[in-house]
């Protein structure tokens, strides 16, 4: 303990008596100013007279730095993110990011940002991040003509399976055209719960 405090110990008793020296001189320095007897020009004077206050504090003044601000990104809609893109979100690499885009055009859209979790690789709290820099705009851009197209073009949209798709078909060239949603609950494999998934992509 003592090999401790003698250092500090003397270092303030050295700090103490170079401040009293310092006093010392600068009351030796403004009484040769006073008498004229130090022989400086005025700028001399300005000078002695600017930096005297500053040296009778032991600690220099400093410059203060501010951190500056992390620039924000541009705000992207998670409808115009593409794979590239996407790879700035934190767990999202190239394969993922390929993933999630072409789900997302096989749909036609997101219109919940839980669909996102129907993409394989995708957890809760990939889907928290990807919508933290990428908001969601609920947007369908292509849907399904129910009544135009044939079985394998049914069958790529991701909610139509190839066997929903042969049934879908079927019924129409039977029944006619559909003419609303509601329509395809006729053909009883499909229930409500189905329907209400693939109803927004539906158009007649």
């Amino acid at each position: 303990m003592l090999l401790y405090f003698i250092p500090v110990i003397y270092n303030r008793i050295l700090k103490h008596t170079n401040d009293e020296d310092y006093k010392i001189y600068l009351e030796h320095v403004d009484q040769l100013l006073a008498r004229g007897q130090l022989g400086l020009d005025s700028i001399s004077k300005e000078y002695v007279a600017k930096y005297r206050t500053a040296g009778q504090d032991s600690t220099q003044r400093r410059k203060v730095y501010v951190k500056p601000k992390e620039p924000d990104l541009n705000v992207m809609d998670f409808a115009e993110a593409d794979s590239i893109v996407l790879q700035v979100v934190p767990g999202i690499g190239e394969v993922l990011a390929g993933r999630i885009v072409k789900y997302r055009e096989s749909l036609g859209g997101l219109h919940q940002e839980k669909q996102l979790l129907e993409v394989y690789g995708v957890t809760q709290e990939v889907a928290d991040r990807v919508f933290e820099f990428f908001p969601l705009t609920p947007l369908i851009r292509k849907r399904i003509n129910i009544n135009g197209l044939e079985a394998a073009e049914l069958a790529e949209h991701p909610y139509i399976n190839f066997g929903h798709a042969k049934v879908i078909v079927a019924y129409r060239k039977q029944h006619g055209d559909y003419t609303a949603p509601e329509d395809l609950l006729k053909i009883r494999i499909f229930n409500e719960e189905w329907l209400a998934r693939l109803k927004p992509y539906l158009e007649f």
